[in-house]
């Protein structure tokens, strides 16, 4: 009975644990129920709050009382925005047109680099053949440039012009030359400036202090060319004014001179000219007024900066280029006229009356002293209106760098070709009847 009681009080004890156990699982049940019914409301809470600030931050950004935009605001936004696009636009192009132009530049500046260099070489400096070219008289540089590029010497006339300034060539001498596409610009030009590479139909020289009237003999001689065709071209003002134009340096001084006989008397350079068959005279008395530029061109600044003139310049050395025979006698023959222009006292050189009288002789009497003709110095103060022939060098330098003295007279013993000099007129006229008259 005991072992009954025990039995059923351990399944009442066991029943009431589960009664309990279930009791507590209902219980825990209810309150999660309870929470999550709570946090279903709290979050419900919450999105409730949040739509509720979004209203009102689309309130806050609403504004209440804002104008509306102009027509004419409107239209000024719109302009300025074109304008900024234009502006960027324009920047774009610039910068593109910049480029572009920088790379043109320097691509044309290596074309030129490259052009200017080939043209300073050698056409084929493996062809040595000779070229028969020929030099026109008168030819200028650009027209010599042109022909040696035409008989295919030289790859460039146009480089070989400015080659020639830049070394400041001239003188090129025509004639018939015999050049190879191997040649240098530096090796064609010596050749040009000596005249060498070809032979002339006739080679003329015309000697120093030649007047016209005697080359115009020679003209008439070797050429085969009528003298008086010579002499008429020499008065011929059409033609000089033509010279004057190219050679305006040269013969500016000339071109006023009044009283002359012949404008280009002094301005034929005494040298070797090479003639070829065919040459017309105006191109070759060209050739011998360029001759005479290409020898005044190192003086002109000279000449201008002692104040004188190529005319008077031409004029005196005209004079000293007769009267003394070393380069000595003719500085201080120079110097001795100087002296008389400065105290205004006649030159007095015979030389002066032979070219009034018109004629070539020795002794020069009184009789002649007295020719009307404003070349007589004797009668005339001044350098007279004119050279009186045709001076070389020499003499040309004599005059612009006379030897200093104070001697107003000189005499020249015929026999020895001795200068003696004097101060006064009582010293020179003894050396006179001691050189000149004891010698008859």
């Amino acid at each position: 009975m005991e072992s009954l009681k025990s039995t059923d009080k351990k399944q009442v004890e066991k029943s009431s644990n589960i009664t309990a156990k279930s009791q507590s699982e209902k219980a825990a049940s209810s309150v999660g129920s309870r929470r999550s019914s709570t946090g279903k409301k709290t979050e419900k809470k919450s999105t409730s709050m949040t739509q509720s600030n979004k209203n009102l931050n689309l309130e806050r950004k609403t504004p209440v009382n804002k104008k509306p935009v102009s027509k004419k605001k409107q239209e000024e936004y719109r302009r300025k925005a074109s304008r900024e696009k234009e502006n960027r636009m324009v920047s774009k192009i610039v910068t593109i047109v910049v480029v572009a132009l920088l790379i043109m530049g320097t691509i044309l500046a290596f074309s030129i680099y490259r052009y200017v260099s080939s043209g300073l070489k050698p056409l084929d400096a493996n062809n040595s053949e000779k070229v028969a070219v020929e030099i026109p008289q008168g030819s200028s540089n650009k027209a010599i440039g042109e022909i040696l590029e035409k008989d295919n010497v030289i790859k460039s006339g146009m480089i070989f012009n400015y080659y020639t300034k830049f070394n400041n060539l001239t003188g090129f001498q025509a004639g018939k030359y015999n050049l190879s596409p191997d040649m240098t610009l530096d090796e064609i030009s010596e050749a040009l400036v000596n005249g060498t590479g070809g032979a002339a139909d006739v080679k003329l020289t015309i000697p120093e202090g030649y007047d016209v009237d005697q080359i115009g003999d020679a003209i008439e001689k070797n050429l085969k060319i009528k003298k008086k065709d010579f002499l008429d071209l020499m008065e011929n003002d059409e033609f000089f004014e033509e010279l004057h134009k190219k050679y305006p340096q040269l013969l500016d001084s000339a071109a006023e001179a009044e009283g002359v006989r012949y404008r280009l008397e002094g301005y034929l350079f005494p040298a070797t000219y090479d003639y070829y068959q065919g040459t017309d005279l105006e191109t070759f008395v060209t050739s011998m007024v360029d001759k005479t530029n290409s020898v005044m061109s190192p003086y002109y600044q000279t000449i201008t900066d002692k104040g004188l003139t190529v005319q008077h310049v031409l004029t005196l050395a005209s004079l000293v280029e007769k009267e003394g025979n070393n380069e000595s006698d003719r500085r201080k023959i120079a110097q001795v006229f100087f002296n008389r222009l400065a105290v205004d006292m006649p030159i007095q050189s015979d030389i002066s009356i032979l070219y009034a009288l018109g004629e070539h002789k020795e002794l020069v009497t009184y009789k002649d002293l007295e020719v009307d003709s404003p070349y007589n110095l004797y009668t005339n103060r001044g350098y007279g209106p004119g050279p009186f022939d045709n001076p070389s060098e020499q003499s040309i330098k004599a005059v612009l760098n006379p030897q200093s003295n104070d001697y107003y007279y000189f005499v020249a013993d015929v026999s020895t070709g001795q200068v003696y000099y004097a101060q006064t007129l009582e010293e020179h006229n003894a050396l006179v009847e001691e050189h000149v008259n004891n010698n008859d």
